[in-house]
């Protein structure tokens, strides 16, 4: 990246945070206690989706979506998706029907306020390490997070691609689907893998690619394994032939 581009891509990434800093700070200062007074998280979940989106128009990113189709209508689905920039979340989620909920680090359910929006959100802590009882925990939240009609949204790699190429998924997020029967939705995303890459804070404006694909019914599969191979395969199908797993 030559000296222009870089002086471009840093001003990308001040005008998307300039506006993630100014926006949600309002929207936490102001939006969290009225959350709480009504006892209502939707209006500030529909608020955050549209500051996650005017973020990224003003990063010069422009979203291309696919295959909206597939997306099911009165079913609470758990949507997993390939995972290549931290770009992709708020590429991708507002573009999400209805309202979802995500994993996210059990600390930050301390959090004042936030913590407690947190839990009205039904969003999922995730204790650090191997405990199986954490896990079981985890899964059990999401389930309830399902159940309660929200989506949940996994990245079944665990975490970013260090190539961008499609990597191996964990099964925890199978069991859940397995538990729940809600169907999955596999996501393809890229491009975002260009437009903010590991330990750089530049963002590369450009076109990102989100990708709604047939959803998959856990029902349909005898076993957890033969479950995961099927998103893969779906997910890894759809992906440009630079970012498909080797």
């Amino acid at each position: 990246m030559n000296w222009d581009n870089l002086q471009g891509a840093m001003f990308s990434a001040f005008k998307m945070m300039s506006v993630y800093v100014v926006l949600g700070s309002i929207a936490s200062v102001l939006g969290v206690p009225y959350s709480i007074l009504i006892g209502d998280i939707g209006p500030l979940f529909r608020l955050a989706m549209w500051i996650m989106r005017v973020g990224v128009v003003a990063g010069g990113i422009r979203v291309e979506v696919l295959g909206e189709e597939n997306l099911l209508v009165g079913r609470s689905c758990i949507f997993m998706s390939n995972h290549v920039s931290n770009l992709d979340p708020p590429v991708m989620m507002p573009y999400l029907p209805g309202r979802s909920s995500i994993l996210l680090k059990k600390s930050l359910t301390t959090v004042p306020f936030l913590g407690k929006a947190m839990k009205m959100a039904k969003f999922v802590p995730v204790e650090r390490g191997n405990s199986v009882e954490a896990a079981k925990a985890s899964i059990a939240a999401a389930g309830d997070a399902l159940r309660s009609g929200l989506n949940m949204i996994v990245f079944p790699e665990g975490t970013r691609s260090r190539d961008g190429r499609l990597s191996a998924f964990k099964k925890g997020p199978f069991f859940l689907a397995e538990e729940t029967g809600a169907p999955i939705i596999p996501i393809a995303i890229s491009g975002t893998q260009h437009m903010l890459r590991r330990g750089s804070f530049a963002v590369q404006p450009g076109v990102a690619k989100v990708e709604f694909l047939t959803a998959i019914e856990p029902s349909f599969y005898k076993t957890r394994d033969e479950l995961m191979s099927a998103v893969r395969a779906a997910i890894n199908a759809a992906l440009p032939v630079e970012m498909k797993a080797l």
